[in-house]
């Protein structure tokens, strides 16, 4: 079954006797028992991003959301990133996830970061498999134009939006599929943030899939 909403909440059974809280953030991250993941070596379409009629980031962001489901997730920490999160490899029963986005087509070798996928990437692209179908946008040129579309109307160039809501302080930065509809009153202490990790830094985080 498809997951289109924002904030997606699965269980991922462990041998032990309690179970492991995933949440999903979006096609390349996830959170495991509140430590916010992103996987190493791949970076998948961002959720609001279309490849050509084909939604291809809400697509990517279901797919990781079935990898997860139900199985046992570990993270192998490898660094952190400027935003707090830990760069990890992880799995699901043992399976590297990852390679299985890279796999399906439902993400990019990150190779501008680490090298870990770029074979897995050669042998999706032989296939012509999901983004390698046609020539896709790769998600850091997508997210590159849709910052400075928004910094041009953003106070101060400073485009995230910090938002105040019953599930929290949530920042949404312009590529996100609420950003439009979010509106910011910075008198009820909502606000606009220059980066993410200035977002973070302040205690905002970013929306789960649900």
């Amino acid at each position: 079954m498809k997951a289109r909403l924002l904030a997606f909440l699965v269980l991922a059974a462990l041998a032990g006797p309690a179970a492991a809280e995933v949440r999903i953030v979006d096609g390349d991250t996830l959170e495991l028992d509140g430590t916010v993941y992103r996987l190493n070596g791949i970076d998948a379409p961002e959720h609001g991003q279309n490849c050509g009629t084909w939604n291809c980031g809400a697509d990517a962001t279901d797919a990781l959301v079935e990898i997860v489901k139900g199985r046992n997730v570990t993270c192998d920490p490898i660094s952190k990133d400027g935003y707090g999160r830990v760069i990890a490899t992880c799995y699901a029963d043992g399976t590297d996830i990852g390679g299985t986005l890279i796999d399906k087509g439902l993400a990019w070798a990150f190779v501008r970061y680490s090298t870990a996928y770029a074979d897995d990437e050669t042998a999706a692209k032989s296939r012509s498999i999901g983004i390698w179908s046609d020539r896709y946008m790769p998600p850091w040129d997508f997210r590159e134009a849709q910052w400075n579309q928004a910094a041009q109307q953003a106070p101060a160039g400073c485009p995230i939006k910090g938002n105040i809501s019953k599930n929290g302080r949530i920042y949404h930065a312009p590529w996100s599929p609420w950003y439009t509809r979010t509106r910011i009153n910075t008198a009820k202490g909502e606000r606009w943030f220059c980066s993410e990790a200035e977002a973070v830094a302040a205690g905002w985080r970013a929306p789960y899939l649900d």
